[in-house]
């Protein structure tokens, strides 16, 4: 069965998943961090894409961006991964692939995900037990968010500003809603959306999605056609 084309449109959401092949490492020190910060940069900018968040993990990252153009989200990612693997390789004197196959990504519903998505993101390496505070974790945009590390390349969402009428009052709701969590419920569904490449919303959201594309956006139910009414 041939793989669905990726979902992208413009203006949207999307959540994105990379993957070390074999959940291999694709950070082994801070240089290697820092490359693909700057990678990511350079590459949204030339390819009209906002960033909102990131996080950095041994083996995979995850991001949270706006491509403004049908077609720039790919481009982007296409860049920033070819241009990674030979940093990388060269660097770590190896060759050969480095990915778990293409990124996977989930175009997401902005009011009811957007910032769980955010803040899904920054608990990973609470998740992972590798830090006991999103803020203790260097490499993510959760510093960004909370005043402690600012980084003017991203791109604060509406929803975030909303938050507060002030800088002080913004990023303390943030960081209180990161300290509240993401429940079971949301964290499976961001996952799972993400690695099928499926739109995550209401019903509403993701019918009207489905007007703005022949790309189907949702799994089919068992039994039927997508898209197909029962009798």
């Amino acid at each position: 069965m041939a793989r669905l084309p990726r979902l992208t449109l413009a203006g949207y959401p999307h959540h994105i998943i990379l993957r070390g092949n074999n959940r291999q490492t694709i950070f082994v020190d801070n240089a290697d961090f820092l490359r693909m910060l700057a990678l990511l940069q350079k590459h949204a900018q030339e390819q009209d894409v906002q960033v909102h968040a990131y996080v950095l993990m041994s083996n995979h990252l995850h991001l949270l961006l706006s491509p403004q153009l049908n077609d720039s989200l790919p481009k982007m990612m296409q860049a920033v991964g070819r241009a990674y693997v030979l940093y990388f390789n060269k660097r770590h004197s190896r060759t050969g692939t480095l990915w778990e196959g293409r990124y996977r990504s989930a175009l997401i519903q902005t009011e009811r995900y957007f910032l769980a998505c955010m803040a899904y993101i920054d608990l990973n390496p609470v998740r992972a037990d590798m830090v006991g505070h999103a803020a203790d974790y260097v490499w993510s945009s959760h510093g960004h968010y909370i005043g402690t590390r600012p980084e003017p390349w991203l791109s604060p969402h509406a929803l975030y500003w909303s938050m507060g009428n002030t800088p002080f009052a913004r990023e303390a709701a943030y960081a209180d809603l990161v300290q509240s969590g993401v429940n079971q419920k949301q964290q499976q569904a961001l996952t799972s959306s993400a690695l099928g490449g499926w739109a995550l919303g209401e019903e509403g959201f993701v019918q009207g999605l489905q007007k703005q594309t022949p790309r189907r956006v949702h799994p089919a139910k068992a039994g039927r056609p997508f898209g197909k009414k029962p009798d």
